[in-house]
């Protein structure tokens, strides 16, 4: 098994090595620079295409410094991998993407992609989990995002649940299926939202703060915030759930 660790600060996983745009370039360099590239694609006159609107389709995630992947191949300057901190219905070994080879530096020999779980009395509680979301109150929504930088709805509960030592995945319908199911009307802070169109998949998850509150990424255009659940919101939840690993007691 050929596992590499991410050499760089962030960075993106692609869907494939052909679908970056030119507004892409920043983070296409040896250096990353995800600042520039959040920059470019918010200027003022840029078309939607190749503003931050215009990554649906094109990344699935991101990849943080010192994470592990698995490297299927190379070529041309890519790399196809699989993160496996990152718990995926698409592969069951992790998140399947593509990345910049120049971004990867080699493992030690032997080494693995094993994370330590804390132990039962040092799980985090669930009230750690909702000042953990707190602390990114106000950043901008970025499709795929799962950095301290930029983040979606699932990059959110992604990010801070690894921050408290948990692994759990890293889309929305995914993290409904890991979740204890919770009865609505029986949340409690730190417990997912989970929101779906009629006959369609989880679109959208939240984290519920109390008093029908809850702290979440809304969208393309929008920051994290914490807020009332709105009346379209309420018209689209379809469920609740605990994630695994924070302390029940708590």
């Amino acid at each position: 098994m050929n596992v590499a660790h991410v050499g760089v600060p962030v960075s993106v996983l692609w869907r494939g090595p052909d679908v970056a745009r030119a507004v892409d370039a920043p983070v296409l360099r040896d250096e990353p620079d995800h600042a520039a590239w959040l920059a470019a694609m918010d200027a003022d006159g840029v078309a939607e295409a190749d503003s931050r609107f215009g990554l649906d389709g094109r990344i699935d995630s991101q990849v943080l410094a010192d994470e592990p992947v698995v490297v299927l191949a190379q070529s041309d300057g890519w790399s196809q991998v699989i993160a496996p901190w990152q718990p995926s219905r698409h592969d069951p070994r992790g998140y399947p993407g593509f990345v910049r080879t120049s971004h990867l530096e080699p493992a030690d020999p032997g080494a693995g992609f094993e994370r330590t779980v804390p132990a039962a009395e040092q799980r985090p509680d669930p009230l750690a989990f909702v000042e953990g979301a707190r602390a990114y109150l106000g950043l901008p929504y970025l499709w795929g995002g799962v950095s301290p930088t930029a983040l979606d709805c699932s990059g959110l509960v992604h990010l801070v649940a690894r921050e408290l030592g948990l692994t759990v995945p890293r889309d929305a319908d995914d993290q409904q299926v890991a979740c204890v199911p919770v009865e609505l009307g029986a949340e409690q802070p730190g417990d997912l939202y989970f929101f779906a169109h009629p006959g369609r998949t989880i679109h959208h998850v939240g984290i519920a703060v109390g008093a029908g509150r809850m702290l979440h990424a809304p969208g393309t255009g929008t920051r994290v915030v914490e807020e009332e659940m709105s009346q379209d919101r309420k018209d689209t939840l379809v469920g609740a759930g605990r994630l695994p690993g924070l302390h029940a007691g708590a």
